[in-house]
């Protein structure tokens, strides 16, 4: 679970604390793509760099992907899942190497979890103790599950004796976000390695240096060579060669609902691939008249601030009933007041910086231009694999468009909901001079019509709404385009259990919040997504069924 991480504080960081970062102490080492087991530069030679969301100072430059590096992984994939031993190792063997992959990752928790929040700006302490804990139970979890999948025999009305197998459905192409590298990389890799399928995964631009830190760790496992390829790039060029590659069989994105949007489109314009999206959110979170309100502004709190706010299943709409309203206003105020800004490295601060290049594929251009790529790669892919010229962009120009895009984008939300005429009560500001670290903002008095309460902020700023009887609550809850989660506080059953029925969501945590077990699925309604991930459920993401009909010569039963 998430909660109870680093709550002695006093208040917003100072200043002095934020501009004198602590210089972690490891180097990084894996910069390159990770290609049929080799790192190797990329086919351009280029690279991009990485930055330090404290400082904005370059961490390192990585090897930047482009189209052609993304085909020469899906081939690298292919053979290994065609010719390889992969997929006809057995079960047991396939699930020995995710096992010792798991020991790695627990003995190499220092290393991993300071590239995590040197790169993504989440507390050190949030990443060594709970999230690199939770992604090497997710592998043991789907390590267990290796040499347990298996099809059934089907009693037929005639003479045949008919099974079903499941099959590796073959070249997973996987795309991660930035706001949970590890995390997504063990949600999306665990599962389809166990089913033996081979993967080409995409990581964030933002955030590419734990996942090409952890891929090294599996192959020292004993994972073949081709199995996994990790290419760093961006979306436009890289993404966008993955989702349209004639030879990946599935697709597996996490991000926004636009970019899931043009994925979705990408692989039904090439070959008509499979795909899971796990996607944007804009979850209630209802706190009803019987509630303790201490507990409940706690876990109000949590629900919302935990990791800078950059969670898809953030409680971005706090409902709260009139009966207990005005009292659970000031005691979020205080909350919010009381919670420690600063250098992530440094013990008991909960917030760090926001990720400085956010979503570029946001911006309305380049999402029309992609879907335009789209359009002309449907007519060629027939014939070629990719085509190198359509992918081709300015990195320099890229990357002046998107620099601090997510720390700015947080500051428009927030200058949005003043002018929009809800109440600002605490924060709604930059917080010191470098980096881009925002304080915890609450606002009242906000109305559905607002983009505060509409759209996806995915940073540190509460909204609270108030609300009069269930009926209502329900209503408003319901009425947005997301349906990724919600979360219900109260004390009586008969309210829980309607609520958790009405709303139109993949999960509703009751008294809790963020509770991420590696046996839970988890996934959405609406534009919040279709599949799941994680718990068993995940496994048929990656499998195709099979019928096996053969007739039986004098059975001696049908």
């Amino acid at each position: 679970r998430f909660c109870g991480v680093g709550r002695v504080v006093s208040g917003y960081s100072t200043s002095a604390g934020i501009e004198n970062p602590i210089n972690p102490s490891i180097k990084v080492h894996c910069t390159q793509l990770l290609i049929n087991g080799n790192f190797v530069d990329s086919a351009s030679g280029k690279t991009f760099p990485t930055y330090d969301p404290r400082t904005g100072d370059v961490i390192a430059h990585v090897a930047e992907g482009d189209a052609e590096d993304i085909d020469r992984a899906v081939c690298a994939a292919r053979k290994a899942f065609d010719e390889g031993p992969w997929p006809k190792m057995t079960a047991y063997e396939r699930s020995k190497v995710l096992f010792r992959f798991a020991d790695l990752l627990d003995k190499h928790i220092e290393e991993l979890a300071t590239l995590e929040t040197w790169d993504n700006g989440k507390p050190y302490e949030q990443s060594a103790k709970i999230e690199l804990p939770m992604i090497s139970r997710i592998i043991r979890y789907y390590a267990g599950w290796a040499d347990k999948i298996h099809g059934l025999t089907i009693p037929a009305d005639g003479p045949h004796l008919v099974q079903t197998i499941h099959e590796p459905i073959g070249v997973a192409g996987q795309i991660i976000p930035w706001n949970f590298p590890l995390l997504m990389f063990a949600w999306k890799v665990g599962p389809a390695l166990a089913c033996g399928c081979t993967i080409v995964l995409k990581s964030a631009e933002q955030t590419p240096l734990s996942a090409l830190y952890a891929a090294k760790l599996l192959h020292e496992a004993g994972l073949p060579p081709g199995v996994l390829n990790v290419v760093s790039g961006f979306g436009p060029t890289a993404g966008a060669a993955l989702a349209s590659h004639m030879d990946v069989d599935k697709l597996a994105f996490t991000g926004s609902s636009e970019t899931g949007k043009i994925v979705l489109e990408l692989a039904s314009k090439s070959n008509l691939k499979p795909v899971t999206l796990e996607l944007g959110g804009k979850s209630p979170f209802i706190v009803c008249k019987d509630a303790d309100v201490d507990k409940a502004v706690e876990l109000a709190h949590f629900a919302l601030f935990f990791n800078q706010g950059q969670c898809c299943s953030a409680g971005s709409r706090t409902y709260v009933h009139e009966d207990v309203h005005d009292e659970f206003i000031e005691k979020a105020k205080a909350r919010a007041l009381k919670r420690s800004v600063g250098d992530p490295f440094k013990a008991g601060v909960e917030q760090g910086p926001q990720v400085n290049n956010g979503q570029p594929l946001l911006h309305v251009v380049v999402i029309m231009s992609y879907i335009l790529i789209a359009m002309k790669i449907s007519v060629r892919c027939y014939n070629l694999r990719f085509s190198p010229v359509l992918f081709q962009t300015d990195t320099n120009a890229y990357l002046n468009q998107i620099d601090s895009e997510q720390f700015e984008k947080i500051l428009r939300y927030i200058r949005s909901g003043i002018e929009s005429g809800a109440t600002l009560i605490t924060g709604g500001d930059r917080l010191g001079s470098k980096g881009f670290y925002i304080q915890p903002t609450v606002f009242t008095n906000v109305k559905e019509d607002m983009l505060i309460a509409q759209e996806e902020i995915f940073g540190p700023v509460q909204s609270i709404l108030k609300f009069r009887d269930m009926d209502e609550v329900i209503r408003r809850a319901n009425s947005t385009r997301y349906g990724l989660a919600a979360g219900v506080f109260t004390n009586d059953l008969d309210t829980a259990n309607t609520l958790s029925r009405a709303l139109k969501v993949g999960t509703v945590w009751i008294n809790c919040y963020d509770v991420f077990d590696a046996a839970i699925p988890f996934g959405g309604y609406k534009m919040s997504g279709q599949g799941r991930e994680k718990g068993v459920h995940c496994l048929s993401n990656y499998l195709q069924v099979k019928a096996i009909v053969a007739p039986l010569k004098n059975p001696a039963w049908i």
